[in-house]
């Protein structure tokens, strides 16, 4: 999961349903949408003029680091990708292309190599070389580093430069998320020297970075700002930015950073509330954009004591949520129903896709609610605690609606809830470490997906072994079929065992799926430009930013 960041679980983690597929990927502006109505698309009309400034607001907050090792949440990760090139580049349809790495082979299936692109400098001249690559990736493996992506090298027996611009992976056993995972943070590429000499202190307002990217960090005002100028010598001339200085703002109240988009005040921002959003879409002062997301909202267990562990308990709880009502009342018509916690973009441009889409197809269909079996369900599980805490976000009010949604229903089938609101240090810190989830029985997660691969998060959320494991899970059968598909360097394969894995999770994996929201972007009416899908939380969005020729510079 991708951990939970506004609470994204990767938790680093974090499917819609099949409906997605046939949305417009054309369209723009959204009008009042309806559930099943609103039109979504990836991209934003492309930029054509320059600009000065543009002020970007992160509504999840100021992050605490922007060393690309660690960060795997929505604020730090918006900034990192226009800083820190990675190796593979997501695209905006939530496909890859090459980045730092133009291309890579398998000499043997458990041997992967990285060809360098030459040329490419960091923000202060130098050339990016292998041993960049390399000290970047081993940093990695230093529990010191704290890298939120260190499970990704847990396979991995070498990391060696074969040549200046070369770099080769050698493997246990076969390894196909590797290369995938060289999307986010983990596959970002830093100067070696420089993390040397920042030590501890890289990526932190007073260590900063060095990367090679299109914009380059100058200026970080804790409490107040983030600000990055644009690097003029970035070594991709399609993605030279437009824009000369971004600065980023940390305003996470609905009201005031409506007002300040409404008044100009702040240019833009992604993950508009559904609050916001209402009084948005019919603004002035600019567009609102709805894209596919691959993020993911559900309910789990915090351990293995908590009644929801009991999958009939958690099913009963599915029983008596309308997801329909949710999606028209808390999510304003901008999400879908999921069968399952893995949101169907992750998989749709795979060259295995109609096997994914016929495994999500295949599931059993999400039941209306129905009172009378959820009280069967909870009187067969007969659990001896009746009270069931569940953690949120404070001031998420999406979340709290849903809870509170799941609190009405949970009445009438015996079960009370009891909400609990975590200040963000406690709900970030809880999905990493176990006395933050002492007293709590569930939690929601706001999760999302980082890579273009459904394995990633169900093996996080499966694996015996994984530390995100809260229930202690264990299915020896959904384990082989995940560890099959690991290890598989054909995407059919690899898809198959993972359907088959998915068959068998879907029915004795305690979660209560929830929704899949859809991205929301606003944009001032003089910018334009900007990915309106997800995937802007691995790429350099803000590269493709620029004026309409609308307002001012």
């Amino acid at each position: 999961m991708h951990a939970p960041r506004r609470t994204a679980l990767p938790l680093a983690a974090l499917a819609t349903v099949l409906a997605l597929t046939s949305c417009s990927s054309g369209g723009g502006r959204a009008a009042g949408p309806s559930p099943g109505a609103v039109r979504l698309t990836s991209t934003t009309p492309a930029a054509h003029g320059s600009l000065d400034s543009v002020t970007w607001n992160l509504p999840m907050g100021e992050p605490t680091t922007l060393d690309p090792a660690k960060v795997g949440d929505y604020s730090p990760s918006t900034v990192v990708a226009n800083l820190c090139d990675p190796l593979v580049r997501l695209k905006a349809d939530y496909s890859t292309a090459p980045g730092l790495a133009t291309s890579w082979n398998r000499p043997d299936p458990k041997t992967l190599v990285l060809n360098l692109r030459r040329g490419v400098t960091f923000w202060d001249g130098s050339a990016m070389t292998a041993a960049d690559v390399v000290a970047s990736l081993e940093r990695q493996r230093v529990p010191a580093t704290q890298s939120v992506n260190i499970q990704v090298l847990a396979n991995v027996t070498t990391i060696r430069a074969t040549g200046s611009h070369q770099v080769t992976v050698r493997f246990r056993t076969p390894d196909s998320l590797f290369l995938k995972y060289l999307v986010n943070g983990f596959g970002a590429v830093s100067k070696a020297a420089y993390l040397k000499k920042a030590g501890t202190a890289y990526g932190t307002a007073k260590g900063g970075l060095m990367c090679t990217g299109p914009f380059e960090l100058t200026r970080w005002r804790p409490g107040e700002s983030i600000t990055a100028v644009r690097n003029g010598a970035y070594w991709d001339p399609a993605l030279r930015p437009k824009v000369k200085k971004l600065t980023f703002r940390f305003v996470t109240d609905n009201g005031t950073l409506t007002s300040a988009l409404m008044s100009g005040q702040i240019d833009g921002s992604y993950e508009i509330p559904s609050t916001a959003a209402k009084a948005l879409r019919t603004s002035e002062e600019g567009n609102l954009y709805y894209g596919p997301s691959a993020q993911t909202v559900f309910l789990t267990p915090t351990g293995p004591a908590s009644p929801l562990a009991d999958r009939r308990v958690a099913d009963a709880l599915s029983l008596v949520l309308d997801r329909d009502a949710l999606v028209k009342n808390v999510y304003d018509g901008a999400a879908q129903r999921q069968k399952t916690f893995i949101p169907s973009l992750v998989w749709q441009h795979s060259p295995a896709k109609d096997v994914y889409a016929k495994g999500y197809a295949a599931l059993p269909a999400l039941p209306g609610p129905d009172v009378a079996r959820a009280k069967k369900l909870v009187a067969q599980a007969g659990p001896k605690q009746r009270t069931v805490t569940v953690a949120m976000g404070a001031g998420d009010q999406q979340s709290l609606q849903t809870l509170t949604f799941l609190q009405a229903g949970a009445r009438k089938i015996g079960l009370k809830v009891v909400i609990r609101q975590l200040q963000p240090t406690q709900m970030s810190g809880m999905f990493y470490n176990s006395a933050l989830r002492k007293g709590l029985d569930a939690t929601m997660v706001l999760g999302y997906v980082e890579i273009p691969d459904p394995l990633s998060y169900a093996d996080m959320l499966t694996d015996p072994r994984s530390p995100l494991n809260w229930t202690d899970y264990r299915n020896s059968a959904v384990t082989s079929h995940i560890g099959a598909a690991k290890a598989a360097d054909d995407e059919q394969v690899a898809a198959r065992e993972f359907t088959k894995a998915q068959a068998l999770y879907a029915k004795d994996f305690p979660v209560v799926p929830i929704v899949c929201p859809y991205e929301r972007l606003f944009l001032n009416k003089r910018l334009s430009g900007a990915p309106a899908s997800f995937a802007y939380i691995n790429m350099p969005w803000a590269a493709r930013l620029g004026g309409t020729g609308q307002g001012t510079s």
